[in-house]
């Protein structure tokens, strides 16, 4: 029986860069950094959430072929993949808050019937939904 999502993967154009954005942008903190040969294995999450491991996939080998890895690259870059729902107490605030650091949004918190969203994108193109329940 299934009892829990506990990884998932956020797939990034570049690892450091990703790194970056999760931990000094969003607050994520890192839960593993390993190397395996040339592939390198990173997972962040909320701190408030130490049972969720995001893993930040590099679109490269030995995940992709190349001619994959160019495909999802540019899906990625052009903002085509959305990843989840970011879960905030106040999406306004985490709003103002992220703006601050430079995180860019393409919505800004709008009231909707499940509550209050806003969208934000990471540093690859993914983007997220940023949602306060109601």
């Amino acid at each position: 029986m299934i009892t829990r999502l506990s990884h998932a993967t956020v797939y990034c154009l570049n690892q450091e860069s990703a790194i970056d954005f999760y931990t000094n942008k969003l607050g994520f903190e890192i839960r593993k950094d390993a190397r395996m040969g040339d592939f390198r294995w990173v997972t962040v999450g909320p701190k408030s959430q130490p049972d969720l491991e995001i893993i930040l996939g590099e679109i490269a080998p030995p995940m992709f072929d190349e001619e994959n890895a160019a495909r999802m690259r540019e899906l990625v870059a052009k903002g085509v993949v959305g990843i989840g729902v970011l879960e905030v107490d106040d999406c306004r605030a985490t709003y103002e808050e992220l703006t601050a650091k430079g995180v860019t949004f393409v919505q800004e918190p709008t009231e909707r019937p499940y509550g209050i969203e806003a969208i934000l994108r990471d540093d690859s193109g993914n983007w997220f939904s940023v949602g306060q329940r109601l």
